[in-house]
């Protein structure tokens, strides 16, 4: 048979149909294997062999197509079917009707993936309803079995740097400590929590330090079956810590089959201090970090531990980077000083020196652009190559999220807070700050669904407790704020608590316990710091409302003092600013406090941030309404009402129960900005 004679035979025997039905039915089996069998926990072998049978089945199939010929009578070989009993044409077009329908299978499967990661909604489902990824690992508390209990922050030091080594590990999908704080160190659930964390894997340790020696147990195990991959036992030295750390980072990697790039073997063999008691001092730096309850005692608490771990080990780059991340924050937080400033400059700089490529570094650069300097484009620009870098870590969404709304970018927040929360799906933190983006669009059903969760995880946190009572807030519903004030006193100085207490309080007539909170925060003025003005301020609010007003004059009047002696230092600090305005209107100094509450407006305008400008526009229009300006007043309502921003932004239900407006009730307009549509009570309280 001459070559044309045997290119055309193979044509009439649909040898070439057969080969492109065959490769759509192949590519469609193996899609649909690699998407099914991760959610039966099949190890990669099951995968790798479907693939090899596939690819072996490909010529058994054109040679089956060549010697076999399907007849009315059944399937005979070619040889043995004359050529006027050969439908070979039949065969042929149903073979091209039938490969065409795969073919459109395969193409709606095709786009399917492809675009799937683009399709991502507000409301992100639970880790639990994904297909669990076989290279995915939670790391659990570690137990403390030092006889000094005080010793737990080394513990969980330990268990924090394990789990950041494998973070920097691309191949894997690994879950924040902060995800898994909550679980006990040896706990009898491990399916249910594999299920709940979304991981494959588990890996619980336990700690026992005595002096300068250091005995540590760890053990992996598959979470969905409850049994033991590997486990190890290391007797060192403190100074021996971090080869330990590298070592099992490394032996994890290994064990979940996770490939390693030249960078991240270096990465797990780092040894960031040789000095024990800087890394101590360190590890306890990092126990006070990224809590969402007593923001300010916590952070002045880490910065502490992080200026001992530098003045013992100044080459301690790790160290200089978390102290420049904690002075930024508290620069947002309260501390607008030169002096803080410049604190988080040099940390950032010495950081830069002597850890360039960490992630903590960037990390650190990206919180200085973003909360020292307000420069959101720049962080932004960072922290893509952050995300790019290092996928296992949940800061650089975090950062992204908070940015967008800043940038008045409020569905992007919500996105991408959403994001974040799926690497680390139990962090308060971020349960927190992701419910603030929805209390600030006015959708308190969505902040509550957050916040229920972030309560089942840590049912007296503050931060919890007021995000949950602002919450209920937004429509009025001054009752269940309260109850969910009531579940626990606030820590010193916690100011988003001590606020929403007293905003509470106002709104519902009730004064006295408020006024008994705020006089035992006040008694404690020294750890107030930049705070205490303001809270004078609220003490002075509620005697005022209670019907003490000479007391409030004087409240105020101290109020003012504390203000103007906190802005010789911190000049162009809104806050203080805006402060300082609402002493002088309650004080009756009417040109000061207009000055001061445009001057604060002036510093960070709604255009510039519009998280928090708008807030600065809420309390000028407050001054207002009480100095008698209604257009004023009544204008930036009507404005505002149609805004997102801060804590908590202006409902209709506010407006028909806050005192601040009682000017403004008689004046028609006013009354018909009561009609606009507000969160439904109702509807939240289901």
């Amino acid at each position: 048979m001459n070559s044309r004679n045997f290119f055309a035979e193979l044509k009439r025997r649909n040898v070439y149909k057969v080969a492109v039905a065959y490769a759509v039915v192949g590519w469609l089996v193996i899609q649909i294997g690699s998407t099914v069998l991760p959610t039966f926990h099949a190890p990669d072998w099951v995968a790798q062999t479907l693939v090899v049978f596939v690819l072996l089945g490909f010529p058994i199939a054109l040679v089956l197509a060549w010697a076999f010929e399907i007849t009315p009578e059944g399937i005979k070989l070619e040889s043995e079917v004359s050529p006027n009993e050969s439908i070979t044409r039949k065969t042929g077009r149903k073979l091209i009707a039938i490969t065409i329908g795969l073919a459109v299978i395969a193409a709606g499967l095709f786009a399917f993936q492809h675009f799937r990661p683009h399709l991502t909604t507000v409301s992100v489902p639970p880790a639990t309803t994904s297909a669990i990824p076989e290279k995915s690992i939670a790391v659990l508390p570690f137990e403390n079995l030092s006889s000094d209990k005080e010793n737990a922050y080394f513990a969980e030091g330990i268990q924090d740097e394990i789990l950041t080594r494998l973070a920097k590990i691309s191949a894997l999908k690994v879950i924040s400590r902060t995800s898994t704080v909550h679980y006990a160190s040896s706990p009898d659930n491990l399916p249910e929590i594999g299920k709940q964390l979304g991981v494959s894997s588990i890996l619980e340790g336990s700690v026992q330090k005595a002096g300068q020696e250091v005995h540590i147990n760890v053990q992996l195990i598959k979470a969905a079956t409850d049994t033991h991959l590997w486990a190890e036992s290391y007797n060192r030295k403190l100074d021996d810590i971090f080869a330990v750390e590298g070592e099992v980072a490394g032996v994890i990697a290994e064990q979940l089959d996770a490939r390693l790039s030249g960078r991240e073997k270096e990465s797990l063999a780092a040894k960031p201090t040789s000095n024990t008691a800087a890394h101590d001092a360190y590890l306890r730096g990092l126990a006070f970090e990224g809590r969402v309850d007593s923001l300010l005692p916590n952070t002045l608490a880490s910065i502490k531990a992080y200026e001992e771990a530098v003045r013992l080990d100044p080459d301690f780059g790790l160290a200089w980077a978390h102290l420049c991340r904690q002075h930024g924050f508290l620069w947002n937080l309260a501390d607008r000083t030169p002096a803080n400033k410049e604190a988080a400059r040099q940390a950032l700089a010495m950081a830069k020196k002597l850890a360039p490529d960490a992630v903590e570094t960037e990390l650190a650069e990206v919180f200085y652009h973003y909360w020292v300097e307000r420069d959101y484009e720049g962080a932004k620009t960072l922290l893509e190559s952050a995300r790019q870098q290092f996928p296992n870590n949940p800061w650089p969404a975090y950062t992204l999220a908070a940015i967008s709304r800043r940038q008045n970018h409020w569905e992007e927040s919500r996105r991408v807070f959403a994001q974040a929360i799926e690497l680390d799906p139990e962090d308060v933190f971020l349960l927190v700050d992701a419910s603030l983006t929805d209390i600030a669009l006015r959708d308190p059903v969505q902040a509550l669904k957050l916040l229920a969760r972030a309560r089942d995880l840590s049912p007296q946190n503050g931060g919890v407790m007021f995000a949950e009572a602002t919450s209920y807030l937004l429509t009025g519903d001054t009752t269940h704020a309260q109850a969910a004030l009531d579940r626990a006193p606030p820590e010193e100085g916690d100011d988003n608590l001590v606020v929403t207490i007293v905003t509470t309080a106002i709104l519902s007539r009730n004064y006295q316990p408020a006024l008994t909170i705020m006089r035992a925060q006040l008694a404690k003025s020294k750890a107030l710091g930049a705070f205490l003005g303001s809270f004078q301020n609220l003490l002075g609010d509620l005697q005022r409302h209670a019907g003490n007003a000479s007391a409030a004059a004087q409240t105020y009047a101290q109020a003012r003092a504390s203000l103007e002696e906190a802005l010789q230092t911190q000049p162009n600090d809104p806050d203080l600013t805006m402060s300082l305005a609402w002493s002088e209107t309650w004080l009756g100094d009417k040109d000061d406090a207009l000055a001061h509450a445009q001057q604060a407006i002036t510093i960070v305008p709604a255009t510039k941030d519009a998280w928090i400008g708008p807030d600065y526009e809420d309390t000028l229009a407050r001054i207002d309404a009480h100095f008698g300006d209604k257009d004023g007043a009544i204008a930036a309502i009507r404005h505002l009402l149609s805004t997102s921003y801060g804590l908590p932004p202006i409902t209709t239900a506010l407006l028909r129960i806050d005192p601040d407006w009682d000017n403004l009730r008689d004046d028609p307009r006013f009354q018909a900005l009561l009609s606009s549509p507000s969160p439904s009570k109702n509807e939240v309280a289901k």
